[in-house]
């Protein structure tokens, strides 16, 4: 279903985002603000395994730590795995009852994964470079010539058409993240986006590496836990957002609750009980799995609304994790069961990846 709407003033722009939070959540998280949260222990919760004992693991989860990242992990191309922790194979929930159709567990839901190794952060402009240097790789986006970029819109580009916060902004790309003119500076330890499958498969390669598929991602999103708190907004005991998500009325208001408006540096927040950075929130990260089950609108917008018309859809993909634009009013997939499509192929300046080594069979 696409929403389809005018707006002529301010409150009429808030007014109606809030019908629409109302039509479209409403029913599927009342269920999870009144459940109780629950810790599933046992082999989930020692995933952490002993393979990460005297590991040199990323010193973040604070603003004026990740302000001072350099964006390469300790031991950078030294360690085959530097930058990454191990988890145990275990068997965990796949999916959630409690948020929108696409995410319902298949029978009970007990799915078993495999060990492997994964990145603690999201892949950084700055591990994205040093491929680049080290490859001479040229991207999606500069070969296609832009990428879709997210910008607050105003009323008048609101009222002029649908999905205005997105651009396809010619020569936009990894390393020109709003167009010819922007460069890297000063975000070499952001997550690296506009960046397709793709280019995600042809770094994680170079590193004898690959994508998680969607159920060893979302294992270790959930980090051991099984609860209804993986359906709620993430904040801490005193209210404060726990991850680089949208606070305010989605897209023309960002209170900035949570310190960030737009992509921040990785690891501002603490890590998840596995010891990972920005699972949630901050961008989305590429699976290796084809998109599949109930097709929803694109509830954040779909980006290839706004792509060149000449160019050709490519395969959906699964993408997890949310972003910096997905907010309680408009998305809802802050969470660690929350999954999307995008096309292979499309760059666009909210999606980024990581990477995993799976334990050989």
């Amino acid at each position: 279903m696409t929403v389809r709407f005018k707006l002529t003033s301010r409150t009429a722009l808030y007014g109606a985002y809030a019908a629409i939070a109302v039509a479209a959540f409403a029913a599927a998280f009342t269920a999870a603000t009144a459940a109780s949260a629950v810790f599933s222990g046992g082999q989930q919760a020692s995933a952490f395994d002993v393979l990460n004992r005297s590991r040199p693991l990323s010193a973040l989860g604070s603003e004026q730590q990740c302000e001072r990242y350099s964006g390469l992990p300790s031991h950078w191309r030294d360690d085959p795995k530097a930058g990454m922790v191990h988890l145990r194979g275990g068997e965990f929930v796949f999916g959630s009852k409690l948020g929108y159709e696409d995410e319902r567990p298949a029978g009970d839901g007990k799915t078993h994964v495999g060990g492997f190794w994964i990145d603690q952060t999201d892949v950084t402009n700055a591990q994205f470079a040093a491929f680049v240097n080290a490859t001479g790789y040229v991207s999606d986006s500069e070969r296609q010539g832009g990428a879709v970029v997210f910008h607050t819109p105003t009323r008048e580009e609101m009222n002029a058409r649908d999905l205005a916060w997105w651009t396809w902004v010619k020569g936009a790309a990894w390393n020109h993240p709003t167009g010819p003119g922007s460069n890297l500076e000063g975000r070499m330890n952001q997550p690296v986006t506009m960046v397709t499958q793709a280019d995600a498969l042809a770094y994680a390669r170079w590193l004898g590496r690959d994508l998680p598929g969607e159920a060893e991602w979302e294992y270790a999103g959930k980090a051991g836990h099984e609860g209804a708190e993986l359906d709620t907004a993430p904040r801490d005991a005193h209210g404060k957002p726990t991850a680089n998500y949208w606070q305010g009325v989605f897209p023309v208001l960002n209170t900035n609750e949570d310190g960030h408006v737009g992509l921040s540096p990785v690891g501002c927040y603490a890590a998840n009980d596995f010891r990972l950075y920005d699972m949630i929130g901050n961008a989305w990260e590429w699976t290796r799995d084809v998109y599949t089950g109930p097709h929803q609108s694109h509830t954040n917008g779909d980006t290839a609304a706004v792509a060149p018309r000449e160019r050709k859809h490519d395969t959906p993909m699964v993408i997890k994790g949310g972003s910096f634009l997905c907010s309680r009013d408009y998305c809802v997939r802050y969470r660690a069961a929350s999954r999307e499509q995008q096309e292979a192929d499309l760059p666009a300046s909210h999606i980024g990846f990581r990477t995993i080594l799976r334990d050989a069979s």
